[in-house]
């Protein structure tokens, strides 16, 4: 017994041991949150641009739609087919052509994922939940390659905690697929130097090289096929071979050159109708702003995506500016403090791999911002940057590994306790079930007729209704904005001929749901005077019988319920 005991204590002590058990822990984050919340107003974009049924949806009019019509774009189409499957296709990508800016290589791929497997929230994310996974496990052959098996398990168990990153593995977007490209190119790109370095001629490394070309060619165009911004991370695997491995610069050339030409059929077609289409005006730089504030925002977002990636995650969805701006300067003082100390004690070429891998791509964003007078760095809470993470992780890992001396397992575990307490939190406090409460509600009476009134014609709040509500419910929707609500409600609640709305036997609407967005999106937010309007108008025919506010993990998710039921005459 006292054998067996000495046993578990000695694999308890022992530093690896405590890394598989995080890495273990961060799997089973990603599985048990498949669909422990709903969509949030991006991913039903996602559903709708895989279904290649974005170009048939149509915004709502001044008028009561049937809302299970929205549903519809919803369902995975049939393709019974060559020539379904060809249509849908060519639907999809006219889709992303319209207003999408992203390349079509994510949805492309769920459209064939979604055939298979459904329209479920966990069907949805579980593609990029699994490809994270993978992602953990080649990262650790990065960190081994560079600075052996330990640090190999550190960078995997960093990554698989990470709080940015695990909400990004469990969303229907396209950021987890980002992290995965640029760790497989990343590691392809380090072997390759590798055994170059090693000067092996053996028949087997003649193949790993041809493999890993191979590896890299598909990873780079993978990349840029699911996000343009991932070019900054060509220039960064081009300054790393620069560095390390110049005298074959033409291997990776080609490997580049090929990369671009599997992208290129796609930005002949597609990429030149999405710049016709853009929208960039929301990226630019404040008319009114001085130059000097102007450089100080270009600041701030480098310092506050530092700090979402690599400390906040989502929780800064609900906190204020200013923890991002603490949190990134905390990283920016641990990375400038050990770089000193790395370059003192003689660790400068892993110094500057690790700024190239990990702060460079930034640097680079941040001087095109300026360049450009955009704000892209800094954008959906830095998740526009998602590929400095694994590099940024890297340099963590360089930090926790190489100037922490004796207390080196005490900081390693700490920091991981800190990812882990910060995702466990995450996950079991924030909930996002608005419009499961909602769809509780109204199945609570079947068999009345409901208008439900939104103050927002945003699509992703008119999809996450359509989704989650039941599409047998005899349920209406008026989308408008708030400046025309009370008008349109007004027309509809006057006209006799109701059942044109309703298309069906009822001669009235029996229960009214008023669902008051606190960020519209597409307009302003209600103002008191037009929320007394509305509320003068409902209250003329129908008798408020529940208020609730429901809110979810982010502004997008912050609804007022007003529940209204016809008055008996």
């Amino acid at each position: 017994m006292s054998k067996i005991i000495s046993i578990i204590i000695s694999i308890f002590t022992k530093l690896s041991t405590w890394l598989v058990l995080a890495i273990a822990l961060g799997i089973i984050l990603r599985i048990i949150n498949l669909d422990g919340r709903e969509f949030w107003y991006d991913e039903v974009l996602s559903l709708l641009l895989s279904n290649g049924k974005k170009i048939a949806y149509i915004h709502p009019q001044n008028i009561p739609v049937i809302l299970s019509t929205y549903n519809q774009l919803l369902q995975i189409p049939q393709e019974s087919n060559l020539r379904d499957i060809s249509q849908t296709i060519i639907n999809l990508f006219r889709g992303i052509v319209g207003t999408e800016p992203h390349p079509p290589l994510f949805y492309l791929s769920h459209h064939f994922w979604l055939l298979i497997f459904g329209n479920s929230v966990a069907a949805t994310r579980i593609l990029s939940a699994f490809l994270s996974i993978i992602s953990i496990g080649i990262i650790y052959y990065w960190g081994k390659i560079l600075l052996g098996n330990r640090t190999g398990l550190l960078l995997a168990a960093l990554l698989a905690t990470n709080p940015f990153y695990l909400f990004h593995s469990l969303n229907f977007r396209m950021y987890g697929f980002v992290v995965f490209w640029t760790i497989l190119s990343g590691t392809a790109i380090i072997k390759l130097i590798d055994i170059n370095q090693q000067n092996l001629n053996h028949k087997k490394y003649s193949a790993s090289r041809i493999l890993l070309a191979i590896i890299l060619t598909l990873a780079m165009a993978g990349g840029l096929l699911t996000f343009y911004l991932f070019a900054y991370w060509f220039i960064v695997l081009a300054i790393l071979v620069i560095y390390l491995d110049k005298n074959r610069w033409w291997l990776y050339g080609l490997c580049f050159i090929f990369a671009g030409i599997l992208t290129l059929p796609w930005v002949i077609w597609g990429t030149r109708q999405q710049l016709r289409n853009a929208d960039l005006h929301r990226f630019a730089e404040g008319e009114t702003i001085s130059k000097i504030l102007i450089f100080g925002r270009h600041l701030q977002d480098v310092v506050q995506t530092l700090g979402n990636h690599l400390i906040l995650g989502d929780w800064i969805t609900i906190l204020p500016g200013i923890s991002a701006v603490i949190a990134g300067g905390v990283i920016i003082g641990l990375f400038i403090f050990a770089s000193v100390r790395l370059w003192h004690q003689g660790d400068r070429q892993i110094l500057i791999i690790a700024v190239i891998l990990g702060i460079f791509p930034l640097i680079l964003a941040l001087f095109t911002d300026i360049i450009s007078g955009n704000f892209t760095l800094a954008f959906g809470w830095g998740r526009s940057m998602i590929f400095i993470l694994p590099g940024c992780l890297f340099f963590v890992a360089v930090c926790l590994e190489k100037i922490t001396g004796k207390w080196r397992n005490v900081m390693i575990i700490s920091w991981l306790l800190f990812y882990l307490t910060i995702d466990i939190a995450d996950f079991s406090i924030r909930q996002r079930s608005m419009f499961h409460t909602l769809a509780n509600s109204l199945q609570q009476y079947p068999e009345k007729t409901t208008l439900i009134v939104l103050n927002s014609k945003a699509w992703g709040h008119v999809l996450r209704l359509a989704y989650y509500i039941p599409p047998n419910l005899p349920v209406m929707l008026l989308a408008e904005e708030s400046k025309n609500l009370a008008n349109s409600l007004e027309q509809v609640l006057n006209n006799d001929n109701l059942n044109y709305y309703l298309n069906n036997n009822n001669s009235q609407y029996s229960r009214i749901i008023w669902l008051e967005s606190g960020y519209p999106l597409w307009s302003a937010a209600t103002t008191e005077a037009e929320r007394n309007n509305i509320e003068n108008l409902l209250n003329q025919k129908f008798t408020l019988i529940n208020t609730k506010h429901l809110s979810g993990t982010m502004n997008l998710d912050d609804f007022m319920v007003k529940d209204y039921i016809i008055s008996e005459k």
